[in-house]
């Protein structure tokens, strides 16, 4: 048996430095195999994920929040500008909560992420709409877009940065604040599903 010296016991891969992986659990069992809490230094993978399907799904989830920021034109393609956004939106959240920003994120991506949709079928030359139930994969995309999207539209126009409107957008999504873009536009889905049943 191995005995490892105190200095390295107390190694522990935390993000950006300051922010423990540890505690941090996936409550919603539908998307914990799609919420990868592998611990990460920096949220750059180089794009390893890319050539095979699915992959996405073991990709850090800070890392496809980072991704996910990087769609406009803006800032496409500008990884180390929205790795920064996003350290800074931690640090709000963290001042803000006084919570581990990572257990905020997996919260607000559960209870922004939508469980039925609708979708069009043809029968006979008449298009009708039918719920259906999401996959996984994609309700932890959605939720992510809607997360990002709620946060790049209240930057528009406003002298708050984009930072701490991507702070305001996680906490509110963590607590399932009617406020939050991404919350809402699930409820809207929902709804809108269960009509069509």
């Amino acid at each position: 048996m191995r005995f490892l010296s105190q200095k390295q016991e107390e190694t522990e891969i935390k993000l950006f430095g300051k922010w423990s992986f540890k505690g941090v659990e996936v409550l919603d069992q539908g998307l914990q195999r799609y919420l990868s809490l592998k611990p990460i230094v920096i949220p750059h993978s180089m794009g390893r994920h890319e050539h095979k399907r699915f992959r996405k799904g073991n990709v850090n989830i800070v890392e496809r929040l980072v991704n996910n920021l990087m769609r406009p034109g803006a800032n496409a393609g500008k990884k180390a500008k929205t790795m920064n956004i996003v350290k800074h939106a931690f640090e709000i959240v963290h001042l803000r909560t006084g919570k581990n920003p990572i257990e905020i994120l997996v919260r607000a991506i559960e209870n922004s992420a939508p469980c039925e949709d609708t979708t069009r079928i043809s029968y006979g030359g008449i298009v009708y709409h039918m719920s259906v139930d999401i996959a996984p994969q994609r309700r932890v995309d959605l939720a992510l877009r809607n997360i990002c999207d709620g946060a790049r539209q209240a930057a528009v126009n406003s002298p708050r940065s984009i930072e701490e409107c991507l702070a305001e957008e996680l906490v509110l999504a963590a607590h399932r604040d009617i406020k939050s873009f991404a919350v809402s536009k699930r409820f809207e889905l929902e709804r809108v599903a269960q009509a069509n049943r």
